[in-house]
């Protein structure tokens, strides 16, 4: 009845002290109201839930990040931590179980030139700890904390991965629009170069007329340069991060591309990897402390060893005789130099700037989304006007040609209207650029792209 009565104080008195209490998401933690608007309706699956492939349908950027899936050196270093957290929960798994080795022993022994005397031990010694106050306990949760944290972690990078290498793509297709719409401007300032310098001849302009456009003409012939430099320090960029030599990048056009017209945001803590690793940073920051509650209770071990030896004599005697014994012990710290206080206030104070950094994460998540969501929706507002600024462009140059051949237009003026719509297409492109560079964003900030 005794020890029923100190079983159950002791439950009480150990509970009280969070030795053996799970980890829960603290109450002060709100994951909720993240979002200042939404844009689909609740019934819209969310586009985190998509896999990469499902949602970047290009063959060739698939095939690119297959390729960087594979061997970017970041991913492979984060694959190589989950693989030491799994050995760390293991062997944590296995500190519940006696360690035993083995011990054998043997002696020779002379004195005065006596009769030398040989003895020997075969035995085996096992030490087993015992787990009654959670220390054991608390580092096996601690370390499928750290073991979750580092899969968050991978998963994280790949993310980060995924959505890197298809902004890097969709910025070249975006750099190849904008080099065949510069040509074509070049084309058309050079034409204009022509007309000026007839005019003149035929005394219609001036000679600062034909320098300023023949400067014009230059400048846009220096940005086909740039941009062609900007295409080759991005391949070769890109090449580094898919782990290869730099070479040149296939790809298609950036209006062949197509995204869903509708998307949904869902909840961040369902996708975000990132958010999942504060978390597990968190959890194991409290079974840290409950660790450091634990040294404050006594260690209980058992050891014990069994074998055989022979009696000490001359001769040795198989079998010998069995040798057996069992020892326990308890050691309680009584005083530690106030190294055990020391350590359970630093546990205490990592355990709350864990909470304070998951907390400030969610923050984060929910203004990236949302910052996602304003750069995809604006992206598409003024796409839309563009592309009508385009058109009605287009009707001009279309006007300015008939006139130009049933009345007295000027040629220039042609020249003028054409190279204003290549303006304007350029600002399609770009906000094409934009509104995918919006999805890419959204998609990284939900979470997407963890795994296929």
């Amino acid at each position: 009845m005794k020890k029923i009565i100190i079983c159950l104080f002791l439950s009480v008195g150990l509970s009280g002290c969070h030795i053996y209490r799970a980890y829960e998401r603290p109450d002060e933690v709100v994951a909720d109201s993240l979002y200042r608007q939404s844009v689909a309706a609740e019934d819209t699956v969310s586009l985190a839930s998509l896999s990469w492939k499902e949602l970047f349908t290009d063959p060739q950027l698939q095939q690119l990040i297959d390729i960087g899936i594979r061997n970017n050196t970041d991913l492979n270093i984060a694959r190589l931590r989950v693989e030491e957290a799994e050995a760390l929960l293991l062997s944590s798994k296995l500190a519940y179980l006696p360690s035993v080795s083995l011990t054998p022993q043997g002696t020779m022994s002379s004195a005065g030139g006596t009769k030398t005397s040989k003895t020997y031990n075969l035995a085996a010694s096992a030490d087993w700890e015992l787990d009654i106050f959670g220390k054991l306990t608390n580092a096996k949760r601690g370390a499928k904390a750290v073991l979750e944290q580092s899969e968050a972690y991978r998963q994280a990078v790949q993310t980060q991965l995924v959505a890197t290498i298809a902004n890097s793509y969709y910025t070249l297709l975006m750099l190849d629009k904008q080099l065949d719409i510069t040509h074509r401007t070049a084309e058309t300032w050079d034409e204009n170069l022509r007309a000026m310098k007839a005019l003149k001849k035929a005394g219609q302009t001036t000679e600062m007329a034909v320098a300023q456009t023949e400067a014009t003409k230059l400048s846009t012939d220096a940005s086909v340069l740039s941009i062609e430099q900007q295409i080759s320090e991005l391949e070769n960029s890109l090449s580094a991060l898919l782990g290869m030599t730099s070479q040149a990048v296939k790809r298609s056009t950036l209006d062949s591309q197509e995204f869903p017209e509708s998307l949904s945001t869902g909840v961040p803590l369902q996708r975000r990897p990132d958010i999942r690793q504060k978390e597990a940073e968190l959890a194991a920051a409290f079974y840290a402390t409950n660790q450091a509650r634990s040294a404050f209770y006594p260690s209980i071990t058992l050891s014990g060893s069994a074998g055989w030896t022979n009696s000490a004599g001359g001769v040795i005697v198989n079998p010998g005789q069995w040798l057996l014994s069992a020892v326990g012990s308890l050691v309680q710290p009584l005083f530690n130099r106030g190294q055990n206080i020391a350590n359970l206030k630093i546990t205490k104070a990592r355990q709350e700037e864990a909470l304070l950094t998951f907390r400030q994460s969610l923050l984060d998540a929910g203004a990236e989304v949302n910052d996602a969501l304003v750069q995809w929706q604006t992206a598409r507002g003024r796409l839309r006007l563009s592309k009508q600024q385009v058109a009605s462009l287009q009707s001009a140059v279309r006007s300015s040609e008939l006139l130009m051949r049933h009345s007295s237009q000027n040629y220039l003026e042609v020249l003028t209207a054409r190279q204003t719509l290549l303006q304007a297409e350029l600002s399609v492109a770009s906000n094409r650029f934009d509104e995918i560079q919006g999805v890419i964003n959204l998609y990284h900030a939900l979470g997407g792209g963890a795994s296929l």
